[in-house]
C-alpha cells in the first residue's frame, strides 16, 4: 500500500476567540460596570447562544462559578444592567469563570473479565454494568471488553487486554461542554465522540507514544510498546507525538513508531466491503453473512447490540462469509471491514438485523415414559426440533412442576445428568428449550421411578440380662418396619428365627453357651430394595 505525507499545515482543534474587538456587542449598552480581574478582554471565552426563556441571570447561575455574577458577565460583554436579550443572542463566557465539576462515566455493558482500580484508594473490583467511573480510576480488561458512556453521550469501547486511565472527566456546569482526557497504557479502544462545543471543550486520548485529540468523530486506537496505531472512520483526528501531530481525516490510518525517525506514518484504509443483503428479521440461526469478493485475505466482523452498544463478538475471518449463531433475540449492528496487509481493519460497512427466534418443544428419548431406573443419577436424552437452541432438564415431585427437585445446566447438548442425586421415589421430568434468550418451549411430561435401597441398619448396642439379650439399632427415616434374622453362623445360611419389628429394639431369649448372629434390614412400602445391615455376634455364658 502506498504511503503518503500530509502537509505540515494543521488546524488547531480548539479555536479560542481572544479579542473582544473581534465580535460586535450583542446589545449596545451605555456604561458597563467593571468586571472582575480574573478575566479581561483578552481572556479565552465560549460564545454562548441564549435559549428560549433564558436570561443573563439564569446563564450566570447555572454556568458560572459562585463568585461570578450576572453583573460581571454583562460587564465582560460591555453591556449595562438595562440591556435586553432574547433567544438567539450571544454572550461571551470566559472559560475561567465556568463551573467545573467532575462528571463520572458509566459502564453500560461488560463482557468477560474486566476490573476497575479505584483512583481514590487503589482497591480492585470487577467492573459491572452501571458501575460509575471517576477521575483517576483505571479499567483493566483481560479476556473481556466493556462499553463506557461519558457524561455528554460519547461512547468508549475497551477491547481485551487493555488498560485505560481516566485522567480528567470535567463538565462545565449544565452547559454540556466537557473536557475528557484519557490515557491508554496498552491495548485497544474505539470511540464515538459527540460533537464538541466551540470554546474549551476537549477530548484527548494519550498513549505512551502519541496523542489523539478530536472534536467529534469515530476512531479506533491501538497502543503497543513503542507504537500507536489509529484508524479514523468519521471526522478528523489530530494525531502524533505531542507537539508534532498531524490531521488524519476519515478513511485513513496513521501510526507512530518510536523506532523510526518519521513522527507520523499515514496509510489509506481499505474501502468498505459490500455485504450481500440479509433478511430484515432472522427467525432461524445459524445464518450466513456474505459479501462481494474483494480479494482480501481476511475480514474483521464486530457485532454490537443496537440498543445498549454492547460489544457481543469480534472475530477475524477468512473467505467471503461469516456464520451468525447463538445470538439472543434483539436488534444488532454487524460491522464488516476488510483487513489490509498489516492486519488493520479498514472502512466499515454496517448491516443491521433483528433476531427473532422461536423455541420448539424437544422430543424426549430416554428414559421412556413410566420407566424405572436403578441409578440415582440417570441420564436424560432428547432431540431438538429447532436450531440454535439450548435446553435443560427439569425434575419435580408432581406433574405441576411447582417445586423443582433437580435440574441440569443450560447447554446446547441433547443429553444431561441432574445436578444432584435423586432419592428413591417417583418423579416427573421434562425438557425446556430456549432460543434467543427469551423464547422458551416445553416438552411433554414423563413419569419416572427411581429405585434404590434403604440404608443398611446399624446395630447400636447389645444388653445382656440373664438369658435375655436386648438389641438396639438406628432408626431409618423412610422405613415402615424392620426384619430381624437370627442364625448360628455369620453367613446366615441357616436362619433359625425371623421376625418383623416395628420399633428400634427387640428382646431375644438365647440358650447359654451357644453363639448366635443377628442382623436387620429396613422395610418400606415404596419401590425400594432394602439391604441387610452388618451382622453382630451374640453369646451368653
Amino acid at each position: 500500500m502506498a504511503i503518503f505525507r500530509i502537509s505540515l499545515l494543521s488546524a488547531a482543534l480548539v479555536t479560542l476567540c481572544s479579542s473582544a474587538s473581534a465580535e460586535l456587542p450583542v446589545t449596545h449598552g451605555s456604561q458597563p460596570s467593571a468586571a472582575p480581574q480574573s478575566a479581561n478582554a483578552a481572556s479565552p471565552y465560549w460564545l454562548y447562544t441564549l435559549q428560549a426563556n433564558e436570561s443573563v441571570e439564569t446563564v450566570a447561575r447555572e454556568l458560572l462559578s459562585g463568585q461570578h455574577t450576572a453583573a460581571h458577565l454583562l460587564a465582560f460583554n460591555q453591556h449595562n444592567p438595562a440591556s435586553s436579550f432574547q433567544a438567539g443572542d450571544s454572550l461571551r463566557l470566559p472559560l475561567a469563570w465556568l463551573k467545573r465539576q467532575p462528571e463520572p462515566a458509566k459502564a453500560t455493558s461488560v463482557s468477560g473479565q474486566v476490573r476497575l482500580i479505584s483512583g481514590a484508594d487503589g482497591r480492585q473490583r470487577p467492573l459491572t454494568d452501571h458501575t460509575l467511573i471517576r477521575v483517576g480510576d483505571e479499567i483493566v480488561s483481560r479476556g473481556g471488553n466493556a462499553t463506557i458512556e461519558l457524561a455528554d453521550g460519547s461512547i468508549i469501547r475497551v477491547g481485551p487486554d487493555s488498560r485505560l486511565v481516566f485522567n480528567k472527566l470535567t463538565q462545565y456546569g449544565k452547559s454540556g461542554m466537557t473536557d475528557t482526557r484519557i490515557r491508554l497504557t496498552h491495548g485497544e479502544l474505539e470511540t464515538r465522540v459527540m460533537p464538541l462545543m466551540d470554546g474549551g471543550a476537549r477530548f484527548e486520548v494519550e498513549t505512551p507514544s502519541a496523542v489523539a485529540a478530536v472534536r467529534g468523530t469515530t476512531f479506533a486506537l491501538q497502543a503497543r510498546p513503542g507504537t500507536t496505531t489509529l484508524q479514523v472512520t468519521e471526522g478528523l483526528v489530530s494525531f502524533g507525538p505531542r507537539g508534532r501531530s498531524r490531521n488524519i481525516p476519515a478513511g485513513y490510518s496513521a501510526s507512530v513508531d518510536n523506532r523510526t525517525p518519521n513522527p507520523v506514518t499515514i496509510y489509506k484504509l481499505p474501502p468498505a466491503p459490500e455485504p450481500l443483503p440479509l433478511p430484515s428479521a432472522l427467525q432461524r440461526l445459524p445464518a450466513t453473512l456474505d459479501w462481494v469478493p474483494d480479494g482480501a485475505s481476511g475480514h474483521q466482523v464486530d457485532i454490537f447490540e443496537a440498543d445498549s452498544g454492547r460489544w457481543v463478538k469480534s472475530e477475524t475471518v477468512s473467505g467471503q462469509g461469516y456464520q451468525l449463531d447463538y445470538l439472543d433475540n434483539g436488534r444488532y449492528d454487524i460491522r464488516l471491514a476488510t483487513l489490509n496487509a498489516r492486519g488493520i481493519a479498514g472502512m466499515p460497512a454496517t448491516v443491521s438485523v433483528d433476531v427473532e427466534l422461536q423455541a420448539q418443544p424437544a422430543k424426549l428419548d430416554v428414559p421412556a415414559a413410566d420407566a424405572s431406573v436403578n441409578d440415582d443419577m440417570p441420564e436424560f436424552r432428547w432431540q431438538y426440533q429447532g436450531e440454535n437452541e439450548v435446553a435443560r432438564v427439569e425434575i419435580a415431585a408432581t406433574d405441576q412442576f411447582s417445586d423443582l427437585i433437580a435440574t441440569s445446566e443450560w447447554a446446547p447438548d441433547n443429553s444431561a445428568l441432574p445436578n444432584r442425586p435423586l432419592s428413591p421415589g417417583q418423579y416427573y421430568w421434562r425438557v425446556v428449550t430456549e432460543a434467543g434468550g427469551n423464547s422458551v418451549a416445553t416438552s411433554e411430561t414423563r413419569s419416572l421411578v427411581v429405585n434404590g435401597t434403604l440404608p443398611p441398619v446399624q446395630i447400636i448396642s447389645i444388653n445382656y440380662i440373664d438369658n435375655q439379650v436386648r438389641v438396639f439399632w438406628e432408626a431409618t427415616d423412610t422405613a415402615t418396619g424392620y426384619l430381624m434374622q437370627l442364625a448360628e453362623e455369620p453367613k446366615f445360611q441357616n436362619v433359625i428365627k425371623e421376625a418383623t419389628v416395628k420399633d428400634t429394639t427387640a428382646a431375644l431369649r438365647l440358650i447359654p453357651g451357644r453363639r448366635y448372629f443377628v442382623r436387620l434390614k429396613a422395610l418400606s412400602d415404596g419401590p425400594l430394595a432394602s439391604r441387610w445391615g452388618p451382622g453382630r455376634e451374640l453369646f451368653i455364658e
